[in-house]
């Protein structure tokens, strides 16, 4: 499997958990085909752990997903530095492909391709439900869309789904960016559950 994203539509789903489960993701075709799957690199430390149990900063903490194929073949790493100004995906050997940059935390995020030049934006609507990813001269190139689950769902588990549509072709960098959007902005908005 060259391209496990070639679809121009894709799934992204957070399994139903606790608050204070670790960072899991799935990557699906539209008929539910599994295509990767996404879990939190390495170890907590007892303080990381803590921090999860009480509402309200969580998402200001780093955190790391490793994005395999569903054999365990590794893909790409989604990296989340403190804070929520930069998410960095990376190549499995550690070469950068692209960060995601907070110009506007919750409203608008820039993304550079691995030579630190602009490669498009994401606009994000008031709810924080709508994702519009667009190359550098305004084009929209993806969509994601976060289904609201209700009230209980977003606050007492860590449930999301997204719905990404792809216009192909998208060159690369950029499509893996569009891509990937749906699991850089969970972790930079979503995650923490928080009333906000």
């Amino acid at each position: 499997m060259s391209d496990p994203f070639g679809s121009s539509t894709l799934r992204v789903e957070q399994p139903r958990r606790g608050p204070f489960a670790r960072s899991q993701y799935k990557v699906m075709e539209e008929d539910g085909t599994l295509l990767a799957v996404a879990d939190e690199t390495g170890e907590r430390g007892r303080a990381q752990k803590l921090q999860t149990y009480f509402p309200g900063k969580s998402e200001l903490h780093g955190r790391a997903v490793l994005l395999t194929t569903p054999d365990g073949t590794p893909l790409f790493v989604v990296d989340k530095e403190q804070g929520r100004m930069l998410t960095t995906v990376r190549s499995p050997e550690g070469e950068v492909v692209g960060t995601f940059r907070t110009e506007r935390v919750g409203r608008r995020y820039v993304l550079h391709d691995a030579g630190d030049e602009p490669i498009g934006e994401i606009s994000v609507d008031l709810a924080r439900n709508n994702f519009v990813v667009a190359d550098t001269n305004g084009k929209q190139v993806a969509h994601v869309r976060k289904k609201w689950a209700g009230v209980a769902t977003h606050l007492l588990t860590t449930a999301d789904k997204y719905t990404l549509t792809i216009s192909d072709p998208v060159a690369e960098p950029l499509r893996t960016m569009a891509v990937l959007t749906a699991i850089a902005m969970d972790m930079i908005l979503h995650e923490s559950k928080d009333i906000t």
